[in-house]
């Protein structure tokens, strides 16, 4: 009956796997798709590169380098890509917002399922109004990552029904040009980013030229594109961008 109502599979089942994980599944909150996968992957394939990098270890000939990632996730939803790089990354600690209460609430009951909960602060924050010192529980992060609302809303009116009738459609709006949260997002990186840290963003296809230029227009961001990373139907969908302000 649920699914002749146009109710997603998702929230008949009350869950559903992203990656190796099996989430529970709540409406209202965002049903993460499959292509976010590959925005996890990019994170995790920038924190390999990091703790494989040389490192001056006065005394040993061979270092070995272990890299403790401080990460921070706007707009958490279920936890999917937060709790997805803490089961990855087994020295990584994580905090993850989202200003919606019962995303808030959804996440801490996935992390205490998958039994993650030691390395995950979960708060209620909106990145719109919200206090940056706030996501400075320890210290400047390595990593912000986002898959913030970006559908232009114009748009949203073509979206599916059922994605209409039963999702937060706050998780998927993002203004008249799907900027308005990804501006508030790269304005905020350079407080709480350490320096050479990363942003990674997935966005609409329209977006990598748009944030490349809005940045030039903000110069005092220190933030730069440094890469734009293809989606499995060959559009560009992900930004790696870079902070460049020394701290």
């Amino acid at each position: 009956m649920k699914r002749l109502q146009r109710m997603p599979v998702q929230y008949v089942l009350g869950e559903w796997d992203f990656r190796e994980l099996t989430l529970k599944m709540r409406p209202p909150v965002f049903i993460p798709r499959p292509e976010t996968e590959d925005l996890v992957s990019l994170v995790l394939e920038e924190e390999f590169q990091r703790s494989r990098s040389p490192a001056v270890n006065v005394g040993h000939q061979c270092p070995t380098v272990v890299s403790h990632p401080v990460i921070l996730e706007i707009g958490c939803g279920s936890g999917a890509i937060a709790l997805s790089l803490l089961n990855k990354l087994p020295t990584s600690r994580v905090i993850a917002v989202d200003k919606e209460e019962a995303a808030v609430n959804l996440t801490r009951e996935n992390a205490q399922r998958l039994q993650l909960q030691d390395r995950i602060r979960i708060l209620c924050y909106n990145v719109s109004s919200g206090s940056w010192e706030q996501l400075l529980l320890w210290g400047p992060v390595d990593t912000v990552v986002s898959n913030p609302p970006y559908v232009f809303h114009g748009d949203m009116a073509h979206l599916a029904e059922e994605i209409l009738s039963y999702e937060d459609l706050g998780a998927l709006d993002g203004g008249n040009d799907g900027m308005r949260v990804i501006k508030k997002i790269l304005a905020l990186a350079p407080r709480i980013l350490k320096d050479n840290g990363s942003v990674f963003l997935e966005v609409d296809p329209r977006h990598p030229e748009m944030v490349e230029n809005w940045l030039q227009s903000r110069p005092d961001l220190s933030l730069s594109v440094s890469a734009t990373h293809k989606d499995f139907f060959g559009k560009p969908r992900f930004l790696h961008i870079q902070n460049h302000k020394a701290r």
